[in-house]
């Protein structure tokens, strides 16, 4: 079961948000893996920074106080802050700003993550599903080869840093003498220089262009929710990583059933002769049509709980944990319009069965048996 996202940043439910920020940072020094080289390092940042992307956003925060990890599923990953996102404040201190890191911009940086809204019927997000998606990113130029450089031509090492990317200088501070790096102003922190850039990319290394990709949609996803596809985001920059796409899933609303987490609601409407006396009907599912037994007496707001005819339970690991049930909740419906012969029986039938007035006993009404279905007592 997962961990509560409040145990895993060791603060109170009603914590602020200077708080939260707080301890996310001080957690994310103890176990960035840039620093923490342990087994467990990067899954423990992991868990801390999935905590940390849903309790410092307003709306998320307030659905995991609500539903818990139900009411977040899938919103919580994020892409891993970067280390010097983390211990930026401590470096602006002796830098006024500037980039203080000795790997500046020529060291390997993770690509921007890319984002695709994808719809979905309900039954495919029931379901799941393979589907093919078109994308645009950034790939390597096919003219230049990716280094930004005319063909025949290739970058040159900066003569002003060497290639290192960074320029260094002293200056006197209150702690003494220090010793600060900047972006080079010639490479502008590349550690290379292009004299003759290429035509076709203007220099970048890069053209924008469309991509098809297959992803693959788990049964069970809901209105919201959002699927990783590992490195397939823009380009890292200096051979860094690929970022990643995310895709946003939007699920069509559906003509008859409605969803509660993992159970399917169908509302079914019933003429006063099957409530009385009762009936063998078919009603649909998601999984094809399934006979029900209507019982003589039933009243509006009666139920029938159809097993494993809900949506898959998904794990967070991708599996799959079983289904939630469909839950037919019956409607007796009074006519408004009688043919003289139904009007004649309904006549025998009301003398026969009396007008006495009869008070009911105070009770749950129709609105808290429903509710009672999910999750009330």
């Amino acid at each position: 079961m997962p961990r509560d996202y409040y145990e895993i940043l060791g603060v109170q439910r009603g914590a602020s948000r200077d708080d939260i920020q707080k301890a996310f940072r001080k957690l994310a020094r103890e176990y960035h893996p840039d620093v923490n080289k342990s087994s467990d390092a990067h899954d423990r940042f992991q868990e801390i920074n999935e905590a940390y992307q849903v309790l410092s956003d307003d709306k998320k925060r307030a659905a995991y106080d609500r539903f818990g990890h139900a009411g977040v599923s899938g919103a919580g990953a994020g892409p891993m802050p970067d280390f010097e996102d983390i211990f930026g404040d401590l470096f602006s201190m002796f830098t006024g700003g500037a980039t203080s890191s000795r790997g500046g911009r020529n060291r390997p940086r993770q690509g921007a993550d890319l984002r695709y809204d994808m719809t979905l019927s309900f039954e495919e997000a029931i379901f799941g599903l393979d589907t093919e998606i078109e994308i645009t990113r950034h790939e390597a130029c096919d003219a230049c080869g990716g280094n930004g450089a005319a063909p025949g031509t290739a970058p040159k090492t900066c003569p002003e840093c060497h290639g290192q990317g960074q320029v260094r200088y002293a200056r006197q501070t209150f702690l003494g003498s220090v010793v600060n790096y900047s972006d080079c102003p010639r490479c502008q922190g590349r550690g290379s220089i292009v004299e003759s850039p290429c035509t076709t990319c203007r220099g970048s290394g890069y053209e924008r262009r469309k991509r098809k990709l297959t992803v693959h949609v788990p049964p069970g996803v809901d209105d919201g929710m959002r699927i990783r596809i590992s490195g397939e985001g823009e380009p890292g920059e200096n051979s860094g990583p690929r970022g990643n796409l995310y895709v946003f899933v939007n699920v069509e609303p559906h003509e008859y059933f409605q969803r509660r987490e993992h159970d399917v609601i169908l509302n079914v409407s019933l003429n006063v002769a099957q409530a009385a006396l009762g009936d063998a009907i078919s009603v649909p599912t998601v999984d094809g049509d399934e006979a029900v037994t209507v019982k003589a007496g039933t009243q509006t707001g009666a139920t029938v709980r159809l097993r494993e005819r809900g949506v898959p339970k998904l794990r967070r690991d991708g599996t799959v944990a079983g289904r939630g049930d469909q839950i037919v909740i019956f409607n007796v419906e009074v006519p408004t319009h009688l043919t003289p012969r139904q009007r004649e029986l309904f006549q025998e039938l009301g003398e026969s069965l009396g007008t006495e007035i009869k008070p009911q006993k105070a009770g749950k009404g129709l609105l808290e048996r429903v509710a009672g279905l999910f999750g009330g007592e």
